[in-house]
C-alpha cells in the first residue's frame, strides 16, 4: 500500500491524478477533536472520491509528541498525542493513504513513528523552515538542517518518497521567483545525494496571489527542466501542483470558480505528458472562510476532476488555445533557468559541500536565497535580507534600495563580497 504503486495502478484506469487534501478539524477538547477527525476519515474513505489524507496535525503534535501537554497551548490542528491514536486513524481510514507533518524537533524519531503507525505515504521536510527562524520550532537553522539530513537518510532506507515543503515558504516571506526555483532545485539535488529514490515536487501556484498564470507555469517548468537531469533508474520525479493558500476569495461561489480555474492551470505545466500531474493537492474552496469538512472536501475534489476533464477536452478540440501563450511561457521559463543556473554554478564553486547541512546553511547565510521578510534571526541571516522584492509583469523580482532590478550576476557579486569579508 504505497504511493508509487497507487500512482501506477491509477494510471492503468484513468489519466486523472491522485488527489490529496489537507484535513484538520479543530476543537478545544483534545479527545473530541481526535474523535471528530476519525469520523471525518471514515466518511472520506467511504465516499471513495479522495485518495490521500494529509493530516493537519497540531503544533503540539509536531513539537511535543507523546509529551505531557498540561499547560501548553495548542495552536490549532488535530491534536494527536500518541502512536496509538495514529494507528487507530490508520485503521479507520482504509483504503486512503495517509501522510502528516514532520516534527519540529527530534525529526528522525517522529519520522519513524509515522512509518510504523500510519505507513506514511511520503515524508515532507522544510530544511530552512519550521524552527527558530519562523517561530515554528525550537531548533536553530543549522540543527534543523542536520536533523533533516538524518531524516533524508532514513527516508531513503524506507524507500518512501520525499517532498520538499520549501519553495512556497520562501515565497510567503517575500522571496523572488528565482529564489523559489533555486530552493526547489537545491532540495532535489540534496535528496538525490542521500539516495532518496522518489521525489515529489510540490508547486504552489498563485503565491503571491497576483502572480500571472504564465509566470506560474514558467516557474514550474523551470524547476522541472533543471531537476530532470537528476532523473535515472534510482531517482524518479512526480509533479504535485496546488493552489495558493491566500488565493481563494471569501465568497463560496467565486471560490469554486477559482478552484476550477487553477485546476486547469495545473494541466498546462506539462501539457504534452498524458499522466501529468501525477498528484494534485486539492485546496478546498472554503479555505478563506472556514475549515473544510468532508462535504466540502469531496465537492472540491469533484470540481477539480471535472475542470480537468472539461479543459482537456477543450484543448483537444482547440489545439491553438495554449499555443497563443507558449512564446511568453517559454521566454519566462528560459529567463528563470538562466538566472538559477548562474546561482547554481556559483554555489558549486563557492560553498564547501553544498548539499550537506552546513552547506545548505551557508547557502542561506551568505545570501543566495534572498528572503526579505524574515521574522527572526535577522542578524544571523542579514545577507539573506539585503535585497527587496517587487512585482513586475506578474513576477516577483529582486530589487535594490533604489528599486533597480537585481539579476543573478549582481547577486553573485554581492555573495562573493560577503564570503571574502
Amino acid at each position: 500500500d504505497r504511493l508509487i504503486l497507487r500512482i501506477k495502478n491509477n494510471q492503468t484506469k484513468t489519466n486523472l491524478p491522485l488527489t490529496r487534501v489537507h484535513v484538520g478539524p479543530y476543537l478545544s477538547d483534545r479527545i473530541k477533536a481526535v474523535k471528530l477527525f476519525e469520523d471525518w476519515c471514515k466518511e472520506l474513505a467511504e465516499t471513495n472520491l479522495l485518495d490521500i489524507v494529509s493530516i493537519g496535525s497540531s503544533q503540539l503534535t509536531q513539537s511535543n509528541f507523546n509529551d505531557d501537554w498540561t499547560g501548553l497551548t495548542n495552536g490549532g490542528g488535530v491534536p494527536i498525542q500518541t502512536k496509538e491514536e495514529y494507528q487507530r486513524i490508520y485503521d479507520i481510514s482504509r483504503p486512503l493513504l495517509l501522510r502528516t507533518y514532520s516534527g519540529t524537533k527530534n525529526v528522525p524519531d517522529l519520522a519513524k513513528i509515522h512509518e510504523e503507525s500510519i505507513n506514511i505515504a511520503w515524508h515532507a521536510l522544510s530544511f530552512w523552515w519550521f524552527n527558530q527562524l519562523d517561530g515554528r520550532g525550537p531548533n536553530s537553522v543549522l540543527d534543523n538542517l542536520n536533523e533533516h539530513i538524518e531524516t533524508l537518510k532514513y527516508i531513503a532506507q524506507t524507500n518512501k518518497p520525499f517532498e520538499p515543503n520549501i519553495p512556497h515558504h520562501f515565497a510567503f516571506r517575500g522571496s523572488d521567483d528565482v529564489t523559489y526555483v533555486l530552493s526547489a532545485v537545491l532540495a532535489a539535488r540534496t535528496a538525490k545525494k542521500y539516495q532518496v529514490q522518489d521525489f515529489i515536487l510540490q508547486v504552489m501556484l498563485n503565491t503571491p496571489r497576483y502572480t500571472w498564470g504564465i509566470v506560474d507555469i514558467a516557474k514550474a517548468r523551470a524547476i522541472l527542466n533543471l531537476i530532470m537531469p537528476l532523473k535515472d533508474t534510482n531517482f524518479n520525479i512526480y509533479l504535485q501542483p496546488r493552489a495558493g493558500l491566500d488565493y481563494f476569495a471569501p465568497d463560496i461561489d467565486k471560490a469554486k470558480i477559482q478552484l476550477a480555474q487553477v485546476s486547469m492551470l495545473m494541466d498546462d505545466i506539462e501539457p504534452h505528458k498524458e499522466n501529468s500531474p501525477e498528484i494534485i493537492h486539492v485546496v478546498s474552496y472554503s479555505e478563506a472562510l472556514y475549515l473544510a469538512n468532508p462535504t466540502v472536501i469531496n465537492e472540491s475534489v469533484q470540481i477539480t476532476q471535472s475542470a480537468l476533464n472539461y479543459y482537456r477536452e477543450y484543448k483537444h478540440n482547440h489545439p491553438e488555445f495554449l499555443s497563443q501563450f507558449e512564446n511568453d511561457i517559454q521566454s519566462k521559463t528560459n529567463e528563470l533557468m538562466s538566472e538559477v543556473s548562474i546561482l547554481l554554478e556559483s554555489i558549486d564553486n563557492t560553498i564547501n559541500a553544498p548539499y550537506t547541512a552546513k552547506g545548505l546553511y551557508d547557502i542561506f547565510a551568505y545570501g543566495y536565497l534572498q528572503t526579505p521578510y524574515l521574522w527572526a534571526n535577522k542578524e544571523e541571516f542579514q545577507n539573506a535580507t539585503y535585497f527587496k522584492t517587487q512585482v513586475f509583469n506578474g513576477s516577483t523580482v529582486l530589487v535594490d534600495k533604489n528599486r533597480e532590478r537585481v539579476d543573478a550576476k549582481r547577486l553573485v557579486e554581492f555573495v562573493q563580497s560577503q564570503v571574502k569579508s
